[in-house]
């Protein structure tokens, strides 16, 4: 697949829980009730207090995708019949083969259920199986144990801290911590930790 096929097709991903895809305008009203659930944005660089917030934020990702720095998509969950979050692909670099997952919230209803383990699933899934990639990254903030502690038990290996490395909406300065997965590590990951899945 290549840019021009990655950031303009749609891009489907799903299994008997969660259907992820490519987000569209359509999913900006759909998305509202979720994105107001302001404990989402605690730990993000992003603050939306206010539908305006929101507004902003989504048309910034739609406008990334325009100009082919990121592939955000929508979260469907197909138990509770509604759109209850988003996530994207971002920092994308189809030439050496790498991209970051990130930009991930989900209603606080979703939060230790295992939802988000399906959705890592099958993103990884197509990451490593589809696009071919040897580098998939993701990060969070210092503070949010809960997100490192996730990412861990997925699977994901602890790489470090960048000091300082974002300023927040709110002006709060942010250290953020790395982790990744490798092309030959998914394979016993997907058998270890997606076992389930397969």
């Amino acid at each position: 697949m290549n840019a021009e096929q990655f950031f303009n097709n749609p891009i489907v991903l799903e299994d008997e829980r969660v259907r992820i895809e490519s987000l569209e305008e359509k999913h900006f009203d759909l998305l509202l009730p979720t994105a107001m659930q302001t404990v989402i944005w605690e730990f993000t660089m992003a603050k939306i207090n206010t539908p305006a917030d929101f507004r902003n934020y989504f048309d910034t990702a739609l406008e990334e995708k325009k100009q082919q720095r990121s592939h955000p998509f929508a979260i469907f969950d197909k138990i509770q019949n509604e759109y209850l979050g988003c996530t994207r692909f971002g920092n994308v670099d189809l030439k050496n083969r790498k991209l970051e997952i990130g930009w991930t919230w989900l209603h606080p209803q979703l939060h230790g259920t295992g939802f988000n383990k399906h959705c890592k699933f099958l993103l990884l899934q197509f990451c490593f199986e589809t696009l071919q990639l040897i580098r998939v990254e993701l990060k969070t903030s210092s503070l949010n144990i809960r997100s490192q502690k996730a990412m861990l038990k997925i699977g994901a290996v602890k790489e470090g801290i960048l000091r300082k490395h974002f300023i927040n909406d709110d002006g709060s300065v942010r250290d953020s911590v790395y982790f990744s997965f490798l092309d030959d590590e998914w394979p016993g990951v997907k058998e270890t930790i997606f076992k389930d899945f397969l």
